[in-house]
């Protein structure tokens, strides 16, 4: 068995039906899977395998040469039967078994073949809606029947933003628990495979690359890799906090209002600072978002900071702005006659993520709050120059920045031009 770095050894001991090994360049992507080819050729001899690429230039100049280097590191030999797109693989003369090679770049001619191990290699470098098309045909081809083979897809590839594979190895499971014992996840970075490189290659990439694509070639992170990220410098890890609610300690709600998905920001504040410990989204209406409120924090007492908007909307009952729905549940409410403009509400947010002394002093705890942590990380500007609406991820940004605007506005601290509503 070949020579492996700690993440490469991680993702071969998996032990998912599913599993991706996500990292930068450099990091020994496809090296690993075919590592994890070659130990199915062993412990299933006679099962046919696939190899799965975007392109055929890729299975050509990437697979072939890396096949065969870490076969013989098996003990294996190859025999490549370039017209057929197949790798036999031998243990001396024992036949152990063929991977069939094919491209994805028209998924729908993945058919015809059953494969009982399958591994594809930077899935995220195509558009989601084939990735997905590929992942369903690469599915149905896995379809042997035998004792202890788990019929497994592997996944390598380098984290080209928030595509398929996050979608899939990460979001999908923070939405339905149950299906971790099925996906498995490992991520890389270049430097994990330092020892294997030329001595110049990482630095190269921090002189070719600007730093957000640097946590995504190199370190291997899921980063928003659209022109224009909103929130740029917002990180999950330097902007997260443990910190919970305290007992009967006051809240700070940014509010946005929206029909049939209303969003609430909750927030504390510590020495000063804003502490975002909870959130609601997806609220039906007003009445429903002040009931949740009410019950889930029922001896806090709570300032709401709404969209302006809600002075006139009506949220149900023609005669009640929303506003006033909120303030008959005994919320007080913190509004200007008007919203702030977006960029000055996008530069409040962003001052705090990150001001140009390197203090972040807006802190989230992010297991509590995923939808504003993944909508910090994802929104991007439109053609326009405006915060991209039409991906779902406006929503949380813009109630904690109704919050955010009014605490800690760009031009100073404190209330401007507010009205305070009280009960």
């Amino acid at each position: 068995m070949p020579n492996l770095n700690r993440p490469q050894f991680e993702f071969i001991r998996l032990p998912h039906k599913f599993k991706a090994f996500v990292a930068g360049f450099g990091s020994g992507k496809t090296w690993v899977g075919c590592t994890d080819l070659c130990k199915h050729a062993m412990e299933f001899p006679g099962i046919n395998s696939g190899y799965f690429a975007p392109t055929y230039g890729q299975i050509r100049d990437i697979f072939y040469p890396t096949i065969e280097e870490v076969a013989a590191e098996w003990g294996l030999t190859t025999k490549i039967h370039l017209s057929n797109k197949e790798v036999a693989l031998y243990s001396g003369k024992k036949y152990r078994g063929t991977i069939l090679c094919r491209s994805m770049e028209k998924p729908g001619d993945i058919v015809g073949f059953k494969i009982g191990k399958a591994l594809i290699d930077e899935l995220d470098v195509m558009k989601i809606d084939k990735a997905e098309t590929a992942w369903r045909k690469i599915i149905a081809r896995m379809r042997y029947n035998v004792p202890g083979l788990v019929n497994g897809i592997s996944v390598t590839t380098t984290p080209e933003g928030f595509k398929f594979v996050y979608n899939q190895f990460v979001k999908q499971l923070r939405e339905k628990p149950a299906l971790r014992d099925l996906y498995g996840m490992v991520q890389a970075s270049t430097y994990d495979n330092a020892i294997n490189l030329p001595d110049d290659y990482i630095s190269s990439l921090f002189a070719s690359y600007p730093p957000q694509l640097i946590d995504a070639y190199l370190r291997g992170q899921f980063v928003n890799l659209a022109s224009g990220s909103v929130y740029a410098s917002f990180d999950r890890r330097l902007n997260h906090t443990n910190d919970t609610m305290r007992p009967r300690e006051p809240l700070h709600i940014g509010m946005d209002f929206n029909v049939l998905n209303m969003t609430a920001i909750i927030n504390v504040i510590r020495d000063g600072w804003p502490r975002t410990v909870g959130e609601l989204t997806g609220v039906r209406d007003t009445p429903t978002m002040a009931r949740m409120l009410r019950e889930r924090y029922p001896d806090h007492s709570m300032t709401v900071y709404p969209d302006a908007s809600g002075q006139a909307h009506k949220s149900v009952n023609a005669s009640e702005s929303d506003l006033s729905i909120l303030r008959q549940n005994r919320f007080t409410v913190i509004v200007n006659s008007t919203n702030p403009a977006v960029k000055d509400r996008v530069n409040a947010m962003n001052a705090m993520i990150l001001n140009g002394e390197g203090e972040r002093r807006w802190l989230v705890n992010t297991d509590q709050c995923p939808r504003l942590t993944e909508a910090l990380e994802q929104q991007a500007y439109d053609k326009n120059g405006e915060p991209d609406k039409s991906t779902g991820h406006d929503h949380p940004p813009d109630a904690q920045g109704y919050f955010i605007n009014q605490r800690y506005p760009i031009r100073g601290r404190g209330v401007q031009r507010a009205v305070l509503h009280g009960v």
